[in-house]
């Protein structure tokens, strides 16, 4: 099979992680040449992260060919929306799914483009997952659950049956939440929170139980 040129966008910890996630696919299947990192800081460019290049912002991709696979490496949900909506302008990106050889899927599970699945989580049945989310190390999501859009679990996150979570969601270290509850988009679930009743959209909750702490304007969370 011929390889893939793949670029990540990012260049941070979780840029690094998503680096050996796609080295642990090539080691199973070779499928990806990795050309660099994205950064936006004009200062970082021609840097080296684990020994691949930043290739320079954004603009880089004016001079490259069209079939261009990128992923987005950036924990921030809000930061990750910002870039695929600057990256939507430009012509010629593809966006695949990068699933870690370790994870079976079902074959009843729905996904859209441009997700991250990390090494030992596990994903059961009938989920339905929208564009650019992440599912960090060793989470599970249980059956029925709806994830949409631009959402982050960070690692240890347990997701119970029949949760729904709106775009935008930020699920902290250790999150637990309970069967059939949802949570608003653009809303944060502070690390070791246990959700045992809905949350509302744009807001940040903490605890066991998970109480809500701060409001969000309505244009979401400001980064």
């Amino acid at each position: 099979m011929q390889k893939k040129q793949l670029v990540i966008i990012g260049a941070g910890g979780f840029a690094r992680e998503a680096l050996w996630l796609v080295e642990d696919i090539n080691s199973d299947s070779a499928r990806w040449e990795v050309l660099g990192f994205i950064d936006e800081d004009p200062a970082k460019k021609g840097a080296l992260v684990n020994d691949f290049p930043i290739l320079g912002d954004l603009s880089w991709f004016e001079g490259t060919s069209p079939d261009m696979n990128v992923i987005f490496a950036v924990g921030s949900p809000v930061g990750r929306k910002k870039l695929v909506d600057k990256c939507d302008k430009i012509p010629g990106l593809e966006f695949p799914n990068l699933i870690h050889p370790s994870i079976r899927l079902c074959k009843h599970i729905e996904m859209g483009k441009g997700n991250i699945i990390c090494k030992s989580s596990i994903l059961t049945t009938n989920i339905h997952m929208g564009s650019f989310n992440i599912i960090n190390l060793n989470c599970t999501v249980g059956h029925d659950v709806v994830i949409k859009d631009f959402c982050t679990a960070a690692p240890g996150v347990n997701i119970s049956g029949r949760v729904t979570l709106n775009s935008g969601c930020d699920l902290g270290t250790n999150t637990c939440i309970i069967q059939e509850k949802t949570i608003g988009e653009w809303t944060v679930i502070g690390a070791g929170s246990v959700v045992i009743r809905d949350i509302e959209p744009r807001c940040t909750a903490v605890g066991v139980p998970a109480k809500i702490i701060k409001r969000y304007p309505e244009e979401g969370k400001l980064q």
